[in-house]
């Protein structure tokens, strides 16, 4: 396919901005939508750009030159400026693309950018199934049934089922790297689902090798795999091969998708991070992301050590599929993720507990994935920015392994556990820094005796019975600790001080 093509489609309604002949001429690779004004990380080499310009503004005189900039510095092969924003692509951003050689396609207001992609990718599709007559294990007759199922957007589950009767195969299933089951030919077999139809359900996949769909992904999350149930042989591995081939455009335009929506959520965690003068550009960012308007949202963090935060997203995404709900979820630029969604925080959850094994199973080098949820809030970018801060907070909670609920902070001794350690650590040395050394010196563990005096709610009787000493005893302990700290267990203030110390975990 070349850009020029797009022009043939006439219930696109897609004309020419700006372009030269030869520039018409180029090859697509694929379709990506993105309104961040520097998505060039986001980009492969000779994919169209839909853009709906929400990044440009009339007073930002280089914005667009930028964008074009970004654009050319990825090699993509044209830019589809959607006009349903501003009306009409901006003369400015004409200029820009004139000047980085970048074709510049307008897309009318009425043409949704689902349908575009939707056509591309079917064309890509139909020039990927030409090229490949004659050389792909799959028979003819079976190719064209499947072919037809796929443009008619059959469920994954009946066009697995009409595969594996066509075609001889054994029973199997289309997976994303992390174990998420696309579709099934057996949903009758399939584990108890946790959603209301056999796609989304979440297992943990052994036996024989799985055959890839489409180009690996980016992280061990990404990516569709085609696992047989059974060990087939040579013949079936074959026709396995011939359908993931088969399959790949529609791996491809998930992973499209998959793209936009990140992007889309990465300019929303930006704009409710940035804080200041961009509330209402964060409230429009809100409106633009695809979530139902005026739903009270939940927010969700996620963080794995030692892993690119387009991992993180990935994983966290994986996660939020488990709900039958709407989310965007994107790096939040801190070395994490961030995810927001209408879905209730104790469902949601419940569902990161749900998908956190076979998340943590696809990672390596000992890297473990930590995710916290906040508080769910109306959709005001100042009560988001809130949630956002407790979800991130409550990653450090709980250990690794299970989930952060911002709402089970309801201690000091929970929320001690999301001070850094380095802080926690220092604290309590320079609180108990005298009860410390007398220790190492001494049979006598003061340490042990304020913790007891304290867990007992300064009673005297009852910390000595605790300690199988004499009230006396406990007496002079006492009035030692305070000399020694310089603080007086009367005092409220100076025992929570002491008890906080306590909770802190030694360097």
């Amino acid at each position: 396919m070349i850009v020029g093509d797009l022009l043939e489609l006439d219930d696109l309604h897609i004309e020419v901005a700006w372009a030269s002949p030869h520039l018409l001429d180029r090859e697509v690779t694929g379709v990506t939508s993105t309104d961040l004004q520097d998505p060039a990380r986001y980009l492969q080499r000779g994919e169209l750009v839909l853009s709906g310009l929400v990044w440009w503004r009339p007073d930002e005189g280089q914005g667009a030159m930028r964008f074009a900039n970004s654009l050319r510095t990825a090699e993509v092969a044209a830019l589809l400026a959607g006009e349903g924003t501003h009306g009409s692509v901006p003369p400015e951003l004409v200029e820009a693309c004139r000047r980085h050689g970048i074709p510049l396609l307008s897309v009318p207001a009425g043409t949704s950018f689902r349908s575009v992609t939707d056509r591309v990718y079917l064309r890509l599709w139909g020039d990927l199934q030409a090229h490949a007559e004659g050389q792909a294990a799959l028979p003819a007759a079976a190719r064209r049934a499947l072919t037809q199922l796929i443009r008619d957007q059959a469920a994954l589950d009946h066009l697995l089922e009409r595969a594996v009767t066509d075609l001889g195969l054994p029973a199997c299933s289309l997976t994303t790297g992390a174990g998420r089951v696309l579709g099934t030919s057996e949903p009758a077999a399939a584990p108890a689902p946790k959603l209301p139809a056999p796609s989304g359900l979440s297992v943990r996949h052994t036996g024989p090798a799985p055959v890839p769909v489409g180009p690996p992904g980016e992280s061990p999350f990404d990516g569709w795999l085609l696992r047989p149930h059974t060990e087939p042989g040579p013949t079936a591995t074959a026709l396995l091969h011939g359908l993931a081939e088969l399959l790949t455009p529609l791996a491809t335009r998930e992973r499209a998708t998959a793209t936009a929506q990140r992007q889309t959520g990465t300019r929303l965690i930006e704009l409710l991070d940035s804080g200041g003068d961009t509330e209402a550009e964060a409230e429009r960012a809100l409106a633009l992301s695809g979530l139902p308007p005026h739903r009270r949202l939940t927010a969700v963090a996620a963080r794995i050590d030692g892993a690119p935060a387009t991992w993180t997203a990935a994983a966290l995404a994986e996660a939020l599929h488990e709900l039958d709900a709407p989310f965007v979820a994107a790096p939040d630029g801190r070395g994490g993720a961030a995810a927001l969604s209408p879905a209730p925080e104790e469902r949601i959850a419940q569902a990161l507990r749900s998908a956190l094994p076979r998340l943590d199973a696809a990672l390596t080098g000992g890297r473990r994935l930590r995710l916290g949820t906040g508080a769910t809030v109306d959709p005001l970018a100042r009560e988001l920015r809130a949630a956002l801060v407790q979800a991130r907070y409550a990653l450090h909670v709980e250990p690794p392994g299970t989930v952060g609920r911002s709402a089970r902070i309801t201690s000091l001794e929970t929320l001690l556990r999301g001070v850094p350690a380095e802080i926690t650590a220092d604290f309590r040395r320079r609180v108990l820094a005298p009860l410390i050394e007398h220790d190492r010196t001494n049979t006598v563990s003061l340490l042990d005796t304020l913790d007891a005096f304290l867990r007992h709610s300064a009673s005297w009787s009852r910390t000595a019975e605790a300690l199988h000493l004499h009230v006396n005893t406990v007496h002079y302990r006492i009035k030692r600790i305070e000399e020694l700290t310089g603080r007086s267990l009367l005092k409220l203030e100076d025992r929570l001080d002491l008890w906080a110390a306590l909770r802190c975990a030694p360097a």
